[in-house]
């Protein structure tokens, strides 16, 4: 027999399987010798009271034996199968890939950027000596923006597709169980590299192929149908599908889209700071204690406020975490946030935006949107002084509109400078943020405070364009064979949701070829 059943436990024993079963069989009412065992469906911490605990939903075995399940997908050899070209190697082109080989179709990959061994110099040039890769950096190379930006996992896309397929596919190539149980599942920058290379070898040992340093320079289109693409200006890869993968700061692509008359449309998105706080603040807000328990991980937060017609929300948080530089232009400051797996570091930070909307930037040129977010993150540069060092102020000197006369220790590697940084966002972005913190510090105890610093900015919360397809069929309502996907089509927000987007796509080609 098998029961669900949600139960709480204290942080100190979740260790203990003793104790577990205790409690089980307490809610139960039923002998504990009879539980024969249990599997874990779920598992959260609820901080709402002083008592923190976790709740656990928990599928429950008694008086049988469970047979082990088990998820590994064999993937069959499609060599010499119909190739398909997936432009972009990050989670969508990795799970279209994926699936295109569960679906007998061979992918081709190219990605701009370089494996993630080869990226992680370019990494180290950008926070060490501030020099900015075009082609490899934070957001271009293998497993896309999210493999140095930690592998959060928490989506709402429910809807979409098969989260549990995406989360099972990264436990058969690496990550840890937890993620299937976890209420906010994570991997860790430390360890997400070493995953995005596992599905790699499964692409290539299946007969799929994977290319770097391959950037797409042209789009092959022939009386409305596509034929290939054109790689580094000067050879062409032919194909009758082409997924287009290229996350949401490859504005090349959207120039090159508009550029010859293929339809693309601006798009509203998110622009602000990243805030980071000592995580010892946060700590104390969120679990109601002078020092966080052994037994507790760095605490995590949400928070959004309507500050007249605007939403202002945090996004991305990094609990134990650090700032990055995600340019991925030269003269532009770009930043967002990782955490480590252990999530041990003395910071946390979370992006902190402002909603922008096609009204805020007038005109109709579809990439004015574009245009105006490079604009913010030039502007950023320029106010930081040069060599990614970026523009920053303590929080309750931005509200009060006060220059810093000194900025606290923080995480961001090139360096912050005490600026005004009401001169490097928008008017209406600004006074926003500046409305909307206190409000926070009333919502979260400690928030509000000078401990706490504004970094700008945070530019790359969304996709500025949007790429339209057709709901049924997934191509380009001009192109056919063009899949338009996941984060820089505008159709997705994440590692999950890229990754459903991708098997999305991936399936719509087989539909129709």
């Amino acid at each position: 027999m098998q029961k669900e059943i949600e139960i709480t436990m204290a942080p100190e024993d979740m260790e203990s399987v003793t104790i577990l079963k205790e409690n089980l069989s307490y809610a139960l009412k039923v002998d504990v010798v009879r539980i024969k065992d249990y599997q874990i469906l779920k598992r959260s911490i609820d901080a709402r009271s002083r008592k923190v605990i976790y709740r656990l939903q928990v599928r429950v075995f008694i008086d049988e034996t469970p047979v082990p399940e088990v998820f590994n997908v064999e993937y069959q050899n499609v060599r010499d199968a119909k190739p398909i070209i997936i432009v972009g190697a990050g989670p969508a082109g990795l799970f279209a890939a994926l699936q295109c080989i569960e679906n007998g179709l061979k992918p081709i990959v190219l990605e701009r950027g370089k494996d993630v061994k080869q990226r992680r110099r370019d990494l180290a040039a950008i926070n060490k000596e501030g020099i900015v890769n075009t082609e490899s950096n934070y957001c271009y190379g293998e497993g896309g923006a999210g493999t140095y930006s930690d592998g959060k996992l928490y989506t709402r896309s429910n809807k979409r597709g098969d989260i549990n397929k995406v989360l099972q596919a990264f436990v058969q190539h690496g990550a840890t169980e937890d993620i299937l149980i976890d209420a906010r599942p994570h991997i860790g920058t430390n360890k997400l590299p070493h995953i995005i290379t596992a599905i790699r070898e499964t692409i290539l040992n299946a007969g799929g192929e994977v290319y770097f340093d391959q950037k797409v320079t042209d789009i092959l289109i022939d009386f409305g149908k596509i034929k290939g693409v054109e790689i580094n200006n000067d050879h062409k890869l032919y194909a009758d599908a082409v997924i287009l993968a290229t996350g949401h700061s490859a504005r090349d692509i959207y120039e090159l889209l508009h550029h010859k008359g293929i339809l693309v449309e601006a798009k509203p998105f998110a622009l602000g700071v990243r805030i980071e706080h000592p995580q010892a603040i946060i700590d104390a807000a969120q679990y109601h204690c002078d020092v966080r328990s052994e037994f507790l991980p760095p605490a995590y937060y949400s928070l959004v406020e309507q500050v007249g017609n605007r939403g202002v929300f945090s996004f991305c948080m990094c609990p134990g975490g650090i700032i990055a530089p995600c340019a991925t232009y030269q003269n532009e400051i770009v930043v967002n946030g990782w955490s480590p797996s252990k999530r041990n570091n003395p910071f946390a930070n979370s992006g902190t935006v402002v909603q922008i909307t096609l009204e805020d930037v007038k005109g109709d040129d579809p990439l004015r949107m574009m245009h105006f977010q490079a604009e913010i993150e030039q502007r950023a540069f320029r106010l930081g002084g040069g060599d990614l060092v970026a523009p920053g102020q303590r929080m309750v000197d931005f509200v009060e509109g006060r220059v810093s006369i000194d900025l606290p220790k923080n995480s961001y590697l090139p360096g912050t400078r005490s600026v005004m940084l009401k001169d490097t966002l928008p008017d209406f972005v600004a006074s926003s943020l500046k409305n909307a913190l206190p409000v926070f510090g009333r919502k979260m105890k400690g928030y509000y405070t000078n401990e706490a610093i504004l970094v700008g900015v945070e530019s790359r919360s969304s996709s500025p364009v949007r790429i339209p397809r057709d709901r049924e069929t997934f191509q380009h309502p001009q192109v056919a064979g063009l899949y338009p996907c996941a984060e820089g089509a505008g159709y997705a927000g994440g590692i999950v949701s890229a990754a459903i987007d991708g098997v999305n796509c991936a399936n719509a080609v087989l539909k129709t070829y």
